[in-house]
């Protein structure tokens, strides 16, 4: 499968980014992640195995777009749901005060 990286053209296939990455060991994964194989991947790192380039001249989310093309699994972030805002008392006193009273 062809696909831009940092501007430049790559063909990737499955099996040439499971041998790329046979041997390396896993950093720390603080942001996103690929699963290659039976191991989990900082993209990053993954990113600079198969293009060979400074990981600071292209994003995440273009070797993210490029593995789960190719099939990879992508875990994303554990994202927890926004904490649901709590009135004031004197928000909800204000709230009620301006509802119109139902008998």
């Amino acid at each position: 499968m062809r696909c831009i990286i940092a501007r430049f053209p790559f063909d990737l296939t499955k099996s040439g980014v499971l041998e790329s990455m046979k041997g390396i060991k896993p950093e720390q994964i603080i942001g996103e992640s690929v699963i290659i194989g039976r191991r989990t991947y900082p993209v990053k790192q993954v990113g600079q195995a198969i293009t060979r380039q400074d990981r600071r001249d292209f994003s995440a989310g273009e070797v993210l777009r490029a593995m789960t093309q190719l099939g990879f699994t992508c875990p994303g972030l554990r994202r927890t749901a926004a904490p649901t805002r709590v009135p004031s008392p004197i928000q909800q006193a204000s709230a009620m005060l301006a509802a119109p009273a139902t008998v």
